[in-house]
Formats: C-alpha cells, sequence, structure tokens
C-alpha cells in the first residue's frame, strides 16, 4: 500500500489531466494486450483483433512495456506535455525531453529488469532506435487505438467532467474519497495499493507530497490505479493513473468493433454525405494525416485528402500542417454529427 501524506498546499494542488493522451495510453494498453487476467473478459474481443493485426513493426514495443502489471512501464512514454491531442504531438513532446530524463528513466528500468540492447540505445539518444520506436507506435496506434479513440475520449472526458463536478459541489477531499473503490482517503493521507509481479504489495510505502501536488490521470485501459514519480524531477507532482471503464458494459460500450460503428449505425449519416465521405468522417475521429484516414477509410490517399477537404470547408474537419504532411481531427460540430449515428 501507497501512503501518499498531503501538506497544508496539497489539496489545492490537485489537478485533473485535460484529456486523454494517445502515446499514454497506447502505452499502458501493451501488457493489458499481452496479459489476459489484465481487463479480463471485458478485454478480450479488443485483445484478440489487436493480436490479429500486430505486426514485424510492432514487435519491439511488446518488449518496451512487458506482459505484467508489476514490471516497469517506461516513463517517458506517459507523461505528454498538456495540451498533446495526437500521436504525432504526443511523441514529438517524447523525443525533446532532455537527456536527464532519458538517464533517469534508463537506470529506473535496469533497476526493475533486464533490458534488451536497442532500449539503451533509445535512452542515449540512438536515432535510429527512436525511428524504431516511433514508427512502431504510429503502426500499434492504428491498429489497437484508432478504430477506438472517439468513444475512448468520450468515455475519459464523461468521468473527468463527473470529478470536475464532485471536487466543485462537495470539495477535493470528496474527489479523492471516491476515485476508485481501492483508493481510500483518510485525511490527510490517500491510500492507493501497490502492484508487483506476484500481486499487491502488503507492506506500507510512505511517500509525502511536500508542495508538490497530485495529478490524476483518467485512463481507459489501464485496470487498476498506479501511482508514479517522476524520474528525473523530484519536485514534480506525483502522477495517480487510476481507470475510468468500472464494469463490463464501459468496455463493450467503448470497444464493440472497429469505431464502435457497424455499416448500419453509419446508414443515416451515409444518406447524408455519401458512403465513402461517412467512412472518411468516421476515420477523423481519432485524428491523423491523410494516409492514416486512407487507409482507416479503405481508400487511395488522393480520394481521402478530396473527402477530408469537402468535410473541412463544411465545418467538419479541421486540418493542420505539421512540416511535409497534414494532421486532421474533428470539428465540435464534426463530432456531434457522429456522436448522433451511435
Amino acid at each position: 500500500m501507497l501512503r501518499i501524506h498531503f501538506g497544508p498546499d496539497d489539496l489545492g494542488r490537485v489537478r485533473l489531466t485535460p484529456g486523454p493522451d494517445p502515446l499514454a495510453e497506447a502505452a499502458l494498453s501493451l501488457p493489458v494486450l499481452q496479459n489476459r487476467w489484465m481487463g479480463g473478459i471485458a478485454l478480450d474481443g479488443w485483445r484478440q483483433r489487436t493480436q490479429r493485426g500486430l505486426s514485424p513493426l510492432m514487435r519491439p514495443l511488446l518488449e518496451l512495456a512487458p506482459a505484467d502489471m508489476g514490471e516497469y512501464l517506461p516513463e517517458a512514454f506517459l507523461h505528454a506535455e498538456d495540451g498533446a491531442t495526437t500521436l504525432a504531438e504526443s511523441l514529438e513532446s517524447v523525443w525533446a525531453l532532455p537527456q536527464k530524463v532519458w538517464t533517469a528513466e534508463l537506470e529506473c528500468a535496469l533497476d526493475h529488469r533486464p533490458v534488451p540492447q536497442w532500449f539503451g540505445d533509445l535512452h542515449t539518444a540512438d536515432r535510429p532506435a527512436a525511428r524504431t520506436v516511433d514508427q512502431a507506435f504510429r503502426s500499434y496506434y492504428d491498429t489497437a487505438l484508432a478504430p477506438y479513440w472517439s468513444q475512448v475520449t468520450a468515455c475519459v472526458q464523461a468521468d473527468r467532467t463527473r470529478r470536475i463536478r464532485t471536487a466543485a459541489e462537495q470539495g477535493v477531499e470528496h474527489l479523492l474519497a471516491t476515485l476508485h473503490p481501492t483508493v481510500r482517503w483518510e485525511s490527510p493521507v490517500l491510500h492507493v495499493p501497490c502492484m508487483h509481479k506476484e500481486g499487491f504489495h502488503r507492506d506500507f510505502h510512505d511517500v509525502h507530497l511536500a508542495g508538490r501536488g497530485l495529478t490524476l490521470t483518467p485512463s481507459f485501459f489501464w485496470p487498476h490505479p498506479t501511482a508514479r514519480a517522476h524520474s528525473a524531477d523530484d519536485e514534480a507532482p506525483i502522477d495517480l493513473c487510476y481507470p475510468v471503464a468500472l464494469d463490463l458494459t464501459a468496455y463493450q460500450t467503448a470497444l464493440a468493433g472497429p469505431a464502435g460503428r457497424g455499416s448500419g449505425d453509419l446508414a443515416r449519416l451515409t444518406a447524408l454525405l455519401g458512403r465513402t465521405r461517412a467512412r472518411v468522417l468516421d476515420a477523423a475521429a481519432a485524428g491523423g494525416s491523410t494516409a492514416q484516414l486512407a487507409r482507416r477509410a479503405g481508400i487511395s490517399p488522393a480520394s481521402a485528402s478530396e473527402h477530408a477537404t469537402v468535410l473541412r470547408e463544411a465545418g467538419l474537419v479541421t486540418t493542420r500542417r505539421n512540416g511535409p504532411s497534414v494532421h486532421h481531427t474533428l470539428t465540435p460540430l464534426g463530432q456531434a454529427l457522429l456522436n448522433g449515428v451511435t
């Protein structure tokens, strides 16, 4: 059990992250993908579909995040800068981290388990290793998360809205007391269960915030509350990641087949926009480049670009240039129109 001690100023320094981070969710989903006991039957359908879609390009990620909740997860991929809403933005912030973070990260990893040679190369700014991991995450995200991202985002944002309302109406202490069934608040201490390979720790470990504050990070894929300290910054807030999907129905609603929408579900939108354009709008829910939209919609990049232009002119999609490529995301109007078919 981890006991997090709050000082006089720490209750005022509890904050919620603004939304789900695609990179962190991808990293957190990797142990779940490899271990059926994590998430259990609720994630079986997603797990089977994703495993069928794995390619050799993604294999390094299975070494990066092993199949055990008690294993060390690379911290660098779990803390993108606030405001990063796409995988590309999250990866960009990761590769821009200072070297001291990568050094501390490698030391933590070596304390927990043997690591492959390429893992050490990654943490010493080896460009080929970074490119390998970058490409692996992009490919894995397209297979494992992109088809469901709009539903995952909706689930996380609904939880965040509830938490903000709780804090505003009943206070931060009530927010902490109702965070998760396994988390216990006994002022001024928050009790969080700790996991290791053999199960839950029975010993107590004390952490004093001492003014650092606490960041609450809702996660869809990670099934148990987990607290993490910043390995390279002793003054950074403690991060408490907690699951937002607590029952079978919540998982099934978000992960019921690719994008949670079948051809029948999109019939009304198809009647309005046409079949291909409706599929491009659906593909844009997860955000991505023109090539990614084309792959998800099953059309050519040229066709995807043409449809994305029409959707942008209609105010349903926004497009931002990122170097030689462009990134498409839904506008609030586009999201509302897409949500209307579910």
